[in-house]
């Protein structure tokens, strides 16, 4: 409200220099777009996120089987590298072991996989999630985790938009400010012969 008042005032002050008009114009422009733009873009930019996060999370449940698997014995052997993006620190803490699970055609499989510590003995059983041929993949992502990514990503697209505005601003002042420089050095030249010269101009 400020800068409005101060543009209006500004308007027909014979006081006033066209940058000085500019500078207010500018400044009003800004908070408009602070309070408009800004948001909308952060908006738009975690709505399409998670739009096209819940579309993988979908195809993920599609193309993935979740299952019941039996553990065998505890392994030697390191389980596959795949990880749970939503548990990677988790990793660290599993246990290999040979376990055996249903493929969703129906068939047998056993291989090395990872679980947790807890359901590592032999005779215990975990869930156990696969692709369509039966192998051992990744859980995916829950909805309420893409949610979060994309809150994630609005976020940081309306910061940017208003660091982006702010460095616009400050570019067009800085401009202002110099070219003001440069009409009071031209008319410093142009005055300073004279200046403090008793009847100077007379």
């Amino acid at each position: 409200m400020r800068t409005v008042t101060g543009v209006w005032r500004w308007r027909r002050n014979p006081l006033c220099r066209t940058t000085d008009l500019i500078e207010a114009w500018v400044a009003l422009t800004a908070v408009v777009l602070f309070a408009c733009a800004v948001p909308a873009v952060g908006w738009i930019s975690g709505a399409r996120t998670d739009a096209s996060l819940q579309r993988a999370v979908q195809a993920q449940y599609e193309q993935r089987r979740e299952t019941t698997a039996r553990v065998v014995r505890v392994s030697g052997t390191p389980a596959p590298g795949f990880q749970n993006p939503e548990s990677a620190g988790e990793q660290q803490l599993r246990r290999p072991v040979t376990a055996r699970w249903t493929a969703p055609d129906g068939t047998p499989r056993t291989g090395t996989v990872a679980t947790r510590p807890e359901s590592a003995d032999p005779g215990d059983t975990f869930p156990l999630w696969t692709d369509r041929t039966g192998r051992p993949v990744a859980a995916p992502m829950r909805p309420d985790t893409a949610h979060a990514h994309a809150t994630i990503v609005g976020l940081l697209a309306a910061a940017l938009a208003g660091v982006f505005v702010e460095a616009a601003r400050r570019v067009v002042v800085r401009r202002l400010v110099h070219r003001r420089y440069e009409r009071l050095d031209r008319a410093w030249a142009k005055a300073g012969p004279d200046w403090g010269r008793t009847g100077a101009g007379s």
